[in-house]
Order: structure tokens, then C-alpha cells, then sequence
């Protein structure tokens, strides 16, 4: 390859916006300002391959070289429904938000979505799917949680690997991200985030290393952010050190798009690609390398990882894609994922499951029973060919909504959309979100009719959240509007004097506040943002058709001051000069402001601070309610010495009266040290097949050496602590049924990791709360 040829495969080739330009964010095609016709030529061929897709590499024929397709996301296949040229739509499946799979705490289950998401990029013909997205929710109010997992990093880990083995299994790629400590949206492009080295190892890190070492992605996507001064995408301690070296990482790492700030720095430190991609980048590697200022051998490094992968790939093995997967049957899998991810939080005197025979005619509130959210905006949303609101799978379930609500919500909604004409928010435009709708107000004479004309009500309250804005505490966001409680007030109250029903559907993407109203319901469903099948899906468990298996992999706070980073989201600025640069690749939107925040929580993230601290919480981690019930028996431990590993036999039966599937939680309390630690640690997890009334299953689950681990910054190992452990499993992370203890008598280190890599640059003594 000539210097040129290397040049331009670890830039990629530009993007190329779905949406026209605007007076607030103008910007242009960059390839009408390149004189190589050639590279024009092999840029716009390249960028008809697949319409809609995030980003291409370049591609050489003449020495082999084929690109390579990346597309989003991490709710499915995010491709141009419409190409030039054909009638035909390609629609993609709007598979379940990352919240509702973590909350099945399924990982077969996750896998069998992985498969069905990697046919669909194979049968399209792309290459690599930029997913899944494993950040930590740090903060109730991250606008981007919805495509995050959990707080805890090993359900974060164990999602994120199976979606990659069940994407990698069709033979196309992945790309895990975003790689590291992305928790946040404000300011994502420039923030510092200041963390200390124990609390990146044991949480921000710990999901991606286990996704890398159990499932091998094929590549990894380096975060927009900087850790403790520098960028992720130009950090050689993240990208080659840990990642490279620690965990035995393979493929090729790729930036987010627009991240980083120096080319050269980035290429040192092991990011391969840089993506979207700019004509003047490939002009700025050539001088660098002519210049003596980037090693032409580090650039060669580079070129082989993202040419091993390119071996791999469906286009270079001239795969004949068939442009039609089989929607029909992913979106049966779609309906089951969120029906086991949907979480029961109240039922009142057994609300639910409703008596079909009996319950026929359906008032439903709310704009989102009507509008129901299937995921959220940006990278992470898909063009369905549809999502079954509310109002069609109470429908397809056999029931009545009532017809004169039901056409004042249409006209409601329609009369606001109207009003509001295009987002005032060109980011929400540019991600192909709405702006929300005020709710139609509910008189008390509304409600008392329609309790007096309907056998139920079901209010649905409705939240979206997306990339680039982080969410905010005020009404109508995480907290309800007034309009918003005191509908549920009078729907409720109006019901109940009827000796009727009111059912809350949450839909939802992360945390809101419930406890100043959840008991005024008789039931609360916590449907989140279920994928394209949703309404179906509710009704699935409203009916009793499927029972409610779901558990909280976040913890629901009673208010957002409780939260453990209320104090310092998303951060301050700091003194610097705001970087207006234009770098024609459609971001210059999104300033670089001079921007810093301090994780002064440290380790204690989630449930790790609340159930530490004794601060009370609206709902556990972990919790989840069912039709029936479960009694956990017969804890056994292989021995109450541990050497090597310890191996925990536990059973499970039914003794409700009707078949369910319950998620059994291991917990793990450190012995008591100078070392400040959680006062438990989630360390295995595992869901029951399902189980008949009377019927049992035994789990058996092996807690490790890393497992009893905690990360000794100052000697740079993974050290387990002698002493007294005691193990702890039940329904939640605070409702314990079943203890067992075993005891270390020495010291273990169990393994060796990079001495001081990513440490703050600065002392800070206030990293720990306590």
C-alpha cells in the first residue's frame, strides 16, 4: 500500500446527513472541496452500499482491500428505510432498550436478540454493528441510559457479551462501547472525568473487560470523554495497556464519531480508525508520517488490525445478502425479550393479572397509550416498520378501548404536534426525535364518566430521552407534572369508587420519581421502552399470559437528591476556551466547552452507596415482583475453606399457583477492613427456567478468587483480603432469605494489571464518600 492507501483506511470516509442544513447548524458535503476525483469517486461509490449507515471505510479493489460497514445500534439495525432507485422499504427491528433486557437478567435470552439483530446486518449487508452500549448509569439523568444496561458492572458485562456472541454468531461484527467512562451526555465531547483508579477497575472498566474476554468483539468503540486529562480515543494506557495487553483484546478500536483532539496521539495510543472521517485527516496522517512525527510503523500496526478484521467480514467474503431477514419472526423475539424485561413494581390486593372474562371495556389515559415509546432517539433509535401501541395490543388481546377517548386523545395529539410544528432542537431533529406533548388535561368529571362506562382504566406515563441532552429533575421529566399526578389521582380515585381497577403503565427509558404517588394506583407496570412489539408485550403480562419475571437492574431513588451523584451531575466548567472549530463533519453543533466532573462517589455507585449508607430507596436493585412465589432452600457450599473457588448449590420452587421464572441474586460481603468496600457486591446471577407450581430447580453457581477481589491501586494487582465471607442471595439486593460463610485464611493476589494506568494527575482525597 502506498502512504496515501494507509492514510485513508484509518480515516473513514465522511458522513453524510439524512437531514438538509440549517441556518443554527449549516454545514456541507466536505468531498467538494477534495481535488482527487479518484478518492471522490471511491467515496461516494462507497457511501451507496448501505443508505443510512454510520460510517465506511475506504476500499482499494485493485490490491483487495473491500470496505467495511458500520451501521448503529444498540436497539437493532439503524439503516435509511427508502434508497434511491428502488420502491421497495427496508424496514429493520426495533428490538428492546438495554434496560428492558438487563432486566430480564437473561443472558440466553439476550443472546437469541444478538442473533436475530446480526442477521439483519448480515442480510442488509453490513459489516460491523455499533453495539452494544455498556456505560454504567451513573446518574439517574443520563440522557443516553435507556441504551445502557445497569449500575452494575456485571450485569452490564454479561448483557453486553451475550448480545456480541449472538450478533458475532451470523458472522458480522460488533463494537462494544463507549470506551470509557461516557456517563454522561452534557459536554460529552470535551468533559474531564475525574476517577480515581479502584473505581474505574472495579466499575467503569470491569463490564468491558468481561465482555471482552468472554465474547471477543471485534472491535471497540473509544469514548468521546477524557479520563483524568485525556482523551479516551489518544489514551495508550486504556487502549493498548489495559485493553490490549491485560485482556487480550484482538480487533481494531474505533473512535466515536468526531472524538478526540490530535490525530497522531491517537494513532499512538492504539485507536485505529477515526470515524466519520475528513479528506484534510488523511492529508494531516501523510504530513505526520513525511514529518517524522508519527512512525510510519505505527501506522502499519494499525492498518493490520483493521485489515484481520476485514478478513472476516461479509463484503470480503462476498457474501449475497438477500435484503430480507426474517422481520416476522425477529419481532416474536422482540415480544418476548420485553415481556421478560417488563418489572411488576405494585400490585395491589393481586390487581393484575386481570380477569379477561370479566374486564372487557378499557379507558386508557395518557398521550403514550396512544404514542407508545419504543426506544429511545439518536444512534440508538431504528426505522421499525411499526411499534403496536398500547391501544392495538389491548386490541389484539381481546378488549375494548373506549372509542370517544380514544379519538380525543387522537385529536389532541394531532392539534399539539400541529402547534409545535418541527423540534426546536435541531439535535432532537437531527436523531429523528419529537418534541413531547403537554398532556390533555382530565377533568374529574371525565374520569368519574368514563369509571361509570369502562371496566379498568390504564394510565400510561410516557418518557424519552436521547443522544446529546442529558435529562433534568423537574416536572415532567424525572419528576411528574401535576397535570400528570392529578390525572392519576381522579382516574384512580374515580375507578376504586366503583370497585374498578386503575392500572400505571410506566414507559419509560430510566428512573422517575413514584413514591409521592404510587400507592394512589392499584398497579404499576414498568414497561420501559419495549421495542416495536410493546403494546402486545404489556398485555402479555396485564393478561397473565406471560408472568412478570422482570427485576430492577437500577435502583429507582425516592427523590434525585438521594442519588449519590446529585451533587456533582453533570459537573462544572472550568477555566479553558470553548472550541468552535468547524470540522465539516456535521458536529461542529457541539461545542467543546471546557468542562470537569469529580466521580466523588468513587466505588460507591447504585445500590453499592444506598444499601452502604442505609439511604432508603423508592426500589431496590434487584426487585421485581411476580403472580406467584418463591422459596429459596437448601443453601450448600462445597467447602467453608476457599482455595481455588467455592461452588454454591441453591434451590428454587414454586410455591404459587401459577408457572413463573424468578432471578436468583448472589450477593457477597467482604470480612471488615482498613479497606472501604460496599457492604455487598453482586458477584453471580442466574434465571430459573420456568417453573410449574410445586416444581423446583437447583442453580449451582462458582464464585471465583476475582470475585472476593478488590483493586490495591498502590501495588497495581487484584487483591482478596483474608478473613470472614459471607454470602447472601434472595429477591432483591435488601430482601436476603438464605446466608451461607466461608473464610479465606490468607491473602490471595490474583492477578497483575498495569501500575498506575489512567491515575488522576492530581491528588484528590475526597474521591470516596463515607
Amino acid at each position: 500500500m502506498t502512504l496515501k492507501q494507509k492514510a485513508q483506511l484509518v480515516i473513514g470516509t465522511g458522513i453524510i446527513f439524512d437531514v438538509p442544513g440549517s441556518a443554527e447548524a449549516p454545514f456541507e458535503d466536505p468531498l467538494k472541496k477534495v481535488d482527487d476525483a479518484t478518492y471522490t469517486d471511491m467515496v461516494r461509490t462507497i457511501r451507496k452500499i448501505l443508505p443510512g449507515a454510520a460510517g465506511f471505510t475506504a476500499a482499494f479493489p485493485d490490491i483487495g482491500v473491500t470496505t467495511q460497514v458500520l451501521a448503529d445500534g444498540p436497539a437493532g439495525l439503524r439503516i435509511s428505510p427508502k434508497r434511491e432507485g428502488s420502491n421497495e422499504t427496508f424496514f429493520c427491528t426495533a428490538f428492546p432498550i438495554a434496560t428492558v433486557l438487563a432486566s430480564s437478567w437473561d443472558t440466553k435470552l439476550a443472546e437469541e436478540v444478538g442473533k436475530a439483530m446480526g442477521k439483519e446486518v448480515l442480510e442488509y449487508g453490513g459489516d460491523v454493528l455499533l453495539a452494544p452500549a455498556l456505560n454504567i448509569q451513573r446518574d439517574s439523568l443520563c440522557g443516553r441510559n435507556f441504551e445502557y444496561y445497569s449500575e452494575d458492572p456485571l450485569i452490564s458485562g454479561k448483557m453486553a457479551a451475550a448480545i456480541v456472541n449472538g450478533v458475532q454468531s451470523n458472522g458480522v461484527g460488533t463494537s462494544i462501547k463507549h470506551f470509557a467512562a461516557n456517563n454522561q451526555e452534557t459536554n460529552r465531547l470535551s468533559v474531564n472525568t475525574v476517577i480515581s483508579e479502584r473505581a474505574l477497575r472495579e466499575i467503569y472498566l470491569r463490564g468491558f473487560e468481561i465482555a471482552v474476554k468472554e465474547s471477543q468483539p471485534w472491535t471497540v468503540m473509544s469514548a468521546y470523554n477524557k479520563i483524568n486529562e485525556q482523551y479516551a480515543s489518544e489514551s495508550h494506557d486504556l487502549l493498548t495497556k489495559i485493553l490490549r495487553d491485560e485482556w487480550g483484546f484482538e480487533g481494531y478500536v474505533v473512535t466515536d464519531w468526531g472524538a478526540g483532539n490530535d490525530l497522531v496521539k491517537q494513532m499512538q495510543a492504539g485507536n485505529d480508525l477515526i470515524m466519520p472521517g475528513q479528506p484534510h485527516q488523511v492529508e494531516s496522517i501523510i504530513e505526520a508520517v513525511e514529518s517524522g512525527l508519527l512512525e510510519e510503523k505505527v501506522l502499519d500496526r494499525n492498518i493490520k488490525r483493521i485489515l484481520s478484521v476485514m478478513l472476516k467480514t461479509p463484503r470480503y467474503k462476498s457474501y449475497k445478502c438477500s435484503q430480507k431477514p426474517d422481520l416476522g419472526k425477529h419481532a416474536q423475539i422482540t415480544r418476548q425479550a420485553a415481556t421478560d424485561g417488563i418489572v411488576l413494581l405494585e400490585n395491589q390486593n393481586n390487581a393484575l393479572p386481570l380477569d379477561s372474562g370479566r374486564t372487557r371495556k378499557v379507558a386508557a389515559f395518557g398521550n403514550a397509550s396512544y404514542e407508545f415509546i419504543s426506544g429511545g432517539t439518536g444512534s440508538g433509535d431504528v426505522n421499525e416498520a411499526y411499534t403496536i401501541s398500547l391501544i392495538e395490543g389491548l386490541k389484539n388481546g381481546g378488549f375494548e378501548p373506549n372509542e370517544n377517548l380514544s379519538l380525543t386523545y387522537d385529536q389532541h395529539i394531532t392539534k399539539m404536534r400541529q402547534q409545535a410544528g418541527k423540534p426546536k432542537n435541531f439535535i432532537t431533529f437531527l436523531l429523528g426525535g419529537k418534541e413531547p406533548v403537554s398532556e390533555l388535561e382530565i377533568t374529574p368529571e371525565i374520569a368519574r364518566k368514563m369509571a361509570l362506562e369502562n371496566d379498568l382504566a390504564i394510565i400510561t406515563i410516557g418518557r424519552n430521552s436521547g443522544e446529546g441532552v442529558d435529562r433534568e429533575a423537574i416536572e415532567g421529566d424525572f419528576y411528574l407534572t401535576q397535570k400528570e399526578k392529578q390525572m392519576i389521582r381522579d382516574v384512580s380515585e374515580a375507578f376504586q369508587q366503583q370497585n374498578k381497577k386503575a392500572i400505571v403503565i410506566l414507559n419509560i427509558g430510566a428512573p422517575i420519581e413514584t413514591v409521592s404517588w404510587r400507592n394512589l394506583p392499584d398497579a404499576i407496570l414498568l414497561a420501559w421502552h419495549p421495542g416495536q412489539e410493546a403494546g402486545n408485550s404489556v398485555v402479555d403480562i396485564l393478561t397473565g399470559k406471560v408472568t412478570p419475571s422482570g427485576k430492577l437492574a437500577v435502583t429507582f431513588p425516592i427523590t434525585y437528591e438521594d442519588c449519590p451523584t446529585a451533587s456533582n451531575f453533570p459537573g462544572h466548567a472550568i477555566e479553558g476556551v470553548v472550541d468552535e472549530t468547524k470540522d465539516l463533519s456535521g458536529f461542529s453543533m457541539m461545542k467543546r466547552t471546557p468542562w470537569e466532573v469529580i466521580y466523588q462517589e468513587d466505588i460507591f455507585v447504585g445500590y453499592r452507596y444506598y444499601n452502604t449508607f442505609e439511604v432508603p430507596v423508592a426500589y431496590e436493585f434487584g426487585y421485581g415482583l411476580s403472580y406467584t412465589t418463591f422459596d429459596y432452600s437448601e443453601i450448600k457450599l462445597s467447602s467453608y475453606d476457599f482455595k481455588e473457588h467455592v461452588t454454591i448449590n441453591l434451590n428454587i420452587k414454586n410455591t404459587g399457583i401459577t408457572a413463573g421464572r424468578e432471578v436468583v441474586q448472589i450477593y457477597l460481603t467482604s470480612p471488615e477492613s482498613q479497606i472501604k468496600k460496599p457492604v455487598m457486591e453482586l458477584i453471580q446471577f442466574a434465571k430459573t427456567k420456568l417453573l410449574q407450581p410445586g416444581e423446583s430447580e437447583k442453580l449451582t453457581f462458582k464464585i471465583s478468587a476475582r470475585d472476593l477481589s478488590y483493586f490495591n491501586t498502590e501495588r497495581g494487582k487484584w487483591v482478596a483480603e483474608p478473613g470472614e465471607y459471607k454470602v447472601r442471595t434472595g429477591p432483591s439486593s435488601i430482601k436476603v432469605t438464605q446466608t451461607a460463610v466461608f473464610s479465606l485464611h490468607k491473602e490471595l493476589k490474583v492477578e497483575d494489571a498495569t501500575k498506575h494506568a489512567l491515575s488522576p494527575s492530581q491528588k484528590r482525597d475526597s474521591l470516596t464518600c463515607g
